[in-house]
């Protein structure tokens, strides 16, 4: 069952174990936006998700182009009418049945309904997160996970595994684009979310003691 994290804000986990969690976010107002998509293989519980909230996306975020992220697009495309938001950067030719005629283009700073793009590489090139400044949160894309994907406690946010980022050096600089925005929460898709001051736990992580 989706749950309700923040007022009209909602995650869906669409896998989870003991080794991984993947989920998808839906924003149900003003427009209803849906960010990400899971994996192909996890679509119909995306889609399961989606039918329990009863509503309908009208519009799709893309966060960057990683399997986990982008995999149930072409399920939800052929599931909704809706319109689609892929990073300026994201090469859809492993994506079966969307192409590039079918999506809107949007790179840093461009604004999607409520949402301004932060491009945030590292992790993957085409990273981006998304800022809803009038709610104070942050959808993080994959720069930043939630502490508990490592084992740690929960509450606090780490960068994402280095086994699964393109340049971890870059990823840990570009924080400080997201450290311009002011924000009290931060989605993030793998380990658990940071509801509550977020943006001061984000900034001692960037800013530690006798960081040069």
């Amino acid at each position: 069952m989706p749950t309700e994290l923040l007022s009209g804000v909602h995650d869906i986990t669409v896998m989870e174990g003991t080794d991984r969690r993947l989920r998808a976010y839906l924003f149900d107002d003003p427009t209803p936006t849906l960010v990400d998509t899971g994996l192909e293989a996890t679509t119909d519980r995306l889609l399961s998700g989606l039918d329990d909230l009863g509503v309908e996306p009208e519009r799709v975020v893309i966060t960057h182009g990683d399997g986990d992220h982008i995999g149930g697009l072409a399920a939800v495309v052929d599931r909704f009418d809706l319109e689609v938001f892929v990073p300026e950067q994201t090469d859809l030719s492993g994506v079966d049945g969307v192409e590039d005629g079918d999506v809107t283009r949007y790179g840093d700073g461009d604004e999607i309904g409520s949402f301004e793009a932060v491009h945030v590489p590292g992790h993957e090139p085409d990273n981006h997160a998304l800022v809803d400044a009038d709610r104070g949160v942050v959808v993080a894309g994959d720069a930043v996970s939630g502490s508990d994907q490592r084992g740690l406690p929960e509450g606090y946010l780490i960068l994402p595994p280095a086994v699964f980022s393109d340049d971890l050096n870059e990823a840990e600089e570009n924080l400080e684009r997201l450290l311009a925005h002011e924000f009290d929460a931060v989605l993030v898709f793998h380990g658990s979310s940071v509801l509550e001051d977020a943006r001061e736990k984000l900034d001692r992580f960037v800013n530690f003691p006798g960081k040069p």
